[in-house]
């Protein structure tokens, strides 16, 4: 399949359940958010998880809850950061994709300044020459916005780009923006439903990318 696959030189990334497995964390702070604005009972955690990619407002909308559990949740993510596991593999990959003369980016559900601080605290923010946000485009995932400035801010071609998510949002996001979709199935909370969405490559592991994102070449380089 990856021989279908022409070479890109930019890749980039959703962050939850790609580069950090935050399902765990995410389920917490999701908790700690329905109890203090709805109340009692068990909060609706895994239909949360059922929208992963949308931004955090579009899923509330979306399960009919208050908008008002964002501050609340934002705030636990925040204080919870540090407990955050990234991927095994991700910093390899990441490392070889920048020494390979890749540029990368991310593109998340999350608000820019939460991904920023995250990726900082993880100490994963220096291999990325841009991260945007849903909060930093018009319209959210699936909409082709986020890619779109991703691509933007690198100044290049869908077609040099790959994307990599773990959610049915990404994939139509990449298709949206013509960018090639490969779906992440090592920490997706549901691997039939991403699969669903017709990714253009599936990898089971974060080296599994690397096949089809070889060294770039430089003109006058040999």
């Amino acid at each position: 399949m990856t021989a279908s696959i022409p070479m890109r030189s930019v890749v980039i990334f959703d962050l939850d359940g790609v580069l950090v497995d935050s399902h765990e964390v995410m389920g917490r702070a999701f908790a700690a958010a329905y109890a203090e604005v709805v109340g009692a009972g068990p909060p609706p955690f895994a239909e949360y998880q059922r929208h992963q990619g949308l931004y955090f407002p579009q899923i509330m909308r979306l399960m009919g809850l208050p908008l008002e559990m964002e501050e609340p949740f934002v705030r636990e993510s925040y204080r919870l950061a540090d407990q955050v596991p990234v991927v095994t593999g991700v910093p390899d990959l990441l490392r070889t994709l920048r020494a390979r003369g890749l540029r990368l980016a991310v593109a998340t559900g999350k608000a820019g300044p939460r991904a920023r601080s995250l990726l900082t605290t993880l100490d994963l923010i220096q291999h990325f020459d841009h991260v945007v946000g849903s909060d930093e485009v018009v319209n959210a995932k699936p909409a082709p916005d986020i890619v779109l400035r991703a691509l933007t801010l690198l100044d290049a071609d869908p077609d040099a780009a790959v994307m990599v998510g773990d959610a049915p949002a990404d994939i139509r996001s990449a298709r949206a923006a013509g960018v090639i979709a490969v779906g992440a199935t090592w920490a997706t909370v549901d691997e039939a439903d991403l699969l669903s969405a017709r990714p253009d490559l599936v990898i089971h592991s974060p080296g599994d990318l690397l096949p089809v994102c070889p060294p770039v070449s430089v003109p006058g380089r040999r």
